[in-house]
């Protein structure tokens, strides 16, 4: 018995050390892209990039769209069809597919919820807890607490996503609040990216949605096995 929980406990170290280095490999991946962009560098990292980036305000690359909350005294505004997400629904996962309450088509009506499109949006909470972040896979709606990107046709959504970590630590710079930190729509509008042409968006998308694939694949391993344990 001392044998087998001891492979168990190898097992669960192993896949634990895996996914803490592939997130070390993703940091550094994005931050090395970012400073050979920024820094014009000609010798590219990866034969992936191009210097071919320009800066652009994320308000010009996307719509931010801010959410709300119906009554919730009002029976016939909840239970709906409509996905409603809270920002605690947010973790490290890269897509959301459904969330835990839903709201009625009156319900959105009566309220400033808006219905944001599925594979454009990227969820992005802005409150108490800035820049947890999930591309959208079914349409839905939010509470307050996101200043949502709805990313425009020449823009891969995939790409912005991988920039979160840089969106997030630029927009806590500029949140305010009495209270705890908030970032506005216009406020994280204002914010700079570099940004490269769609093709090579796409290229980038693709390589950090593998890398993130990766973490989770461990992460789901390790549940697995400490859940058997």
């Amino acid at each position: 018995i001392g044998e087998l929980f001891s492979i168990i406990d190898n097992l669960i170290t192993l896949h634990q050390r895996k996914s803490v280095t592939i997130k070390k490999l993703k940091s550094g991946l994005l931050r090395k892209m970012i400073l050979t962009v920024e820094s014009t560098l000609t010798d590219v990292f990866l034969p992936l990039f191009t210097i071919d980036w320009e800066q652009r305000k994320l308000g010009e690359l996307a719509e931010i769209v801010s959410g709300g909350t119906p009554a919730t005294s009002n029976p016939e505004y909840w239970d709906g069809t409509i996905n409603w997400y809270t920002p605690a629904e947010i973790s490290e996962a890269r897509y959301v597919y459904g969330s835990q309450k839903k709201i009625t088509e009156v319900g959105l009506n009566n309220s400033s919820a808006k219905i944001l499109p599925k594979d454009r949006t990227i969820l992005f909470t802005s409150r108490a807890g800035i820049g947890k972040t999930a591309i959208l896979k079914n349409d839905a709606s939010t509470n307050q607490g996101f200043q949502s990107i709805v990313v425009k046709n020449n823009i891969d959504p995939e790409f912005v996503y991988s920039m979160s970590t840089q969106i997030k630590e630029k927009a806590e710079r500029v949140a305010a609040g009495s209270t705890f930190s908030e970032i506005s729509g216009k406020q994280l509008g204002k914010i700079i990216l570099m940004i490269p042409g769609i093709k090579e968006q796409q290229r980038i998308g693709e390589l950090f949605s593998i890398i993130d694939n990766l973490i989770t694949l461990h992460q789901r391993k390790l549940f697995i096995i400490a859940y058997i344990k």
